[in-house]
C-alpha cells in the first residue's frame, strides 16, 4: 500500500530550548568524536605495553569505526522507529561501559573487543545527534547553523584527541584515554534525559536482519583482507575470500534491499546524486583523516622521536585550523549552499596531504605545521557541506536512515584509511618514512576526488534531481506491517 509517512516530531521548542538541545547533542557527540582519534596518539604505548604487531594497532583504530559503520544504519531505523531519545541514552550507556572496560583490557584481544562494545554505543550517537537536530531545527538556514556548530564541536573533538590524549599517556598512561569518556558520558545520559525531546518516525520500519547481516560481510571482511594482507599474502587463498566475500555480500545487499519494503539502505537514496556525490566524498574524506592521523602518531613518535605530549602539542595547529574552519564552513554554506565549501576543503586536504609526500627524518617542525594546517583547515571545512547535501531534498521522516547512511560513509572511509595506509607500511621494503610517501599520495587524491565530486553533486541539475528524489520519498514510501 502506497501511503506518505508523516514524523512524528516534538513539541515547537523555543529558541532557548533549541540551543540546549543543540549543546546536548554537541556534548554526547564530543566523546564519540574524541575516541576516535584519541586512541591514535597512545598507539605506541599500547603497541610496547600489550606487544602489539602494526596489524594489531590498526584493529585497535579499526575496532571501532568498523562496528560502528556497520551498525550505524540500523542504530538510525531503530532511533526512527523506537525514539531517538530513547536509543541515544543506550547509546551512551554502551559507549561508557566499553569506555570503563577498554581502560582495564588485559590484553591486546581484550582491547580489540571492548572497542568493539564500545563502538555498539557508538553507533547510536552520531546520526541519532543529527536526526534530533534535522527534527528540531526547522528551517533550512537555522538547521545549516546548527549542523555548523554541530560538526564544528563534532571536529573540535576529533582534533583535541591528539593533545588530550598526549597529556593523559604522558601524565598517567595509555589506558587514561578511556577513563574521561565515562564522566562525560553520564554527564550527556542525564543531559538527554532533562532537556531533549522524544521524536520517532510516524511509522517505523520492520527490522532487516537480512540486510544487516549482508552489511556486515561485505565491510568486515575487506577491511580484514587489507589489514591482514601483507600478513599472509596479498594472492593467499584467505585474502582472496575474503575480498570475493565481500564483493557478494554487496551485490547481494543492493539485490535484497532493492526488493524489500522498508529496507535497512533505501537504494532510492542513492538515485539523488547529491546524496550519491555526499556519500563519496564522506568515504574519501573521512579515508584521509583515517590514514592521516594513523601514520602521523607513528611518524611523529616512533621516527622522529616525540613523546605522546610533544606528539600531541605539535598536531594543536591542525585542531585550531579545523575548528575555526568547521564553524566558517556552516556560515559559507548557510549564505552560499556547500559547493564553494567542497572544493576548498578538496584543495586543502590534497595540498596537507601532498607536503606531507615530502617528509623525511628531519623534516623542519615548521614544515610540519604548515602541512597540519592546510589539512586540519580541509577537513573542518567538508563536515557541514556533506551532511547539508546529503540531507538536501530529503522528507523530514527519512532524516535517521539518511543521516545514518552517510554516517556509515564516514565511517566507512576512516576504516578504509588506516587499514589501507597501515598496510602500505607494513609491506614497504624500503621503511616506514619511504612507505608512507606513497600513503600520503593516495591521501592527496583524496582531497582531488573531494573537489571534482564537490562540483558535479552541487549542480544545477543534481540540485534538481535531489528534490524530485526527495518528493518521491516523501510520497511514495511503503507501508510495512508491523
Amino acid at each position: 500500500m502506497v501511503v506518505s509517512l508523516a514524523v512524528e516530531s516534538p513539541r515547537a521548542l523555543s529558541s532557548r530550548e533549541r540551543t540546549v538541545v543543540l549543546l546536548t547533542c554537541c556534548l554526547s557527540v564530543v566523546v564519540a568524536g574524541l575516541d576516535t582519534t584519541i586512541a591514535n596518539v597512545a598507539l605506541p604505548s599500547i603497541q610496547k605495553a600489550l606487544h602489539a604487531p602494526v596489524s594489531g594497532l590498526q584493529w585497535v583504530v579499526d575496532a571501532y569505526t568498523l562496528v560502528i559503520a556497520c551498525l550505524v544504519m540500523f542504530s538510525g531505523s531503530v532511533a526512527d522507529r523506537f525514539g531517538r531519545r530513547r536509543v541515544f541514552q543506550v547509546g551512551l550507556g554502551l559507549f561508557s561501559l566499553g569506555s570503563l572496560l577498554c581502560s582495564l583490557a588485559p590484553s591486546l584481544g581484550a582491547l580489540i573487543v571492548f572497542r568493539a562494545l564500545q563502538a555498539v554505543g557508538g553507533s547510536m550517537l552520531n546520526p541519532v545527534a543529527m536526526s534530533i537536530i534535522a527534527t528540531t531545527f526547522t528551517d533550512p538556514k537555522e538547521r545549516a547553523r546548527a549542523v555548523g556548530a554541530w560538526g564544528a564541536v563534532a571536529g573540535l573533538g576529533g582534533a583535541s584527541g591528539p593533545v588530550l590524549g598526549g597529556l593523559l599517556v604522558s601524565g598517567l598512561g595509555w589506558r587514561s584515554i578511556f577513563w574521561v569518556n565515562v564522566p562525560v558520558g553520564a554527564l550527556a545520559i542525564y543531559l538527554t534525559r532533562r532537556f531533549v525531546p522524544e521524536s520517532r518516525a510516524a511509522r517505523g520500519k520492520r527490522f532487516d536482519p537480512l540486510g544487516q547481516l549482508l552489511v556486515v560481510t561485505a565491510l568486515g571482511p575487506v577491511t580484514a583482507a587489507v589489514i591482514e594482507g601483507p600478513r599472509y599474502g596479498w594472492s593467499s587463498p584467505l585474502i582472496s575470500a575474503l575480498f570475493v566475500l565481500g564483493a557478494v555480500s554487496v551485490l547481494g545487499l543492493v539485490v535484497h534491499e532493492s526488493r524489500r519494503a522498508g529496507p535497512l539502505v533505501d537504494v532510492r537514496f542513492f538515485r539523488s546524486p547529491a546524496f550519491s556525490g555526499a556519500a563519496v566524498i564522506a568515504l574519501v574524506a573521512f579515508m584521509a583523516l583515517g590514514g592521516f592521523l594513523f601514520l602521523n602518531t607513528l611518524y611523529l613518535q616512533d621516527v622522529r622521536g616525540y613523546s605522546a605530549l610533544g606528539a600531541g602539542l605539535l598536531t594543536i595547529p591542525m585542531a585550531a585550523a579545523l575548528a575555526a574552519c568547521a564553524m566558517v564552513s556552516g556560515r559559507i554554506v548557510a549564505a552560499r549552499g556547500p559547493r564553494l565549501a567542497l572544493v576548498l576543503a578538496g584543495l586543502l586536504l590534497a595540498a596537507g596531504s601532498g607536503l606531507l609526500v615530502l617528509i623525511g627524518r628531519d623534516t623542519g617542525a615548521w614544515y610540519l605545521v604548515l602541512a597540519y594546517l592546510l589539512f586540519g583547515a580541509g577537513f573542518g571545512l567538508v563536515g557541514t557541506p556533506i551532511t547539508n547535501t546529503a540531507l538536501s531534498g530529503m522528507p523530514r521522516d527519512q532524516a535517521g536512515v539518511a543521516g545514518a547512511i552517510a554516517s556509515t560513509c564516514r565511517q566507512t572511509g576512516a576504516v578504509i584509511g588506516v587499514a589501507v595506509c597501515g598496510s602500505i607500511v607494513a609491506g614497504g621494503s624500503a621503511g616506514f618514512v619511504a612507505s608512507s610517501h606513497t600513503a600520503m599520495a593516495v591521501l592527496a587524491g583524496s582531497g582531488i576526488v573531494t573537489v571534482l565530486l564537490g562540483l558535479i553533486s552541487t549542480g544545477r541539475w543534481a540540485r534538481a534531481q535531489a528534490g524530485r528524489s526527495g518528493r518521491q520519498l516523501s510520497t511514495h514510501t511503503v507501508e510495512e506491517p508491523r
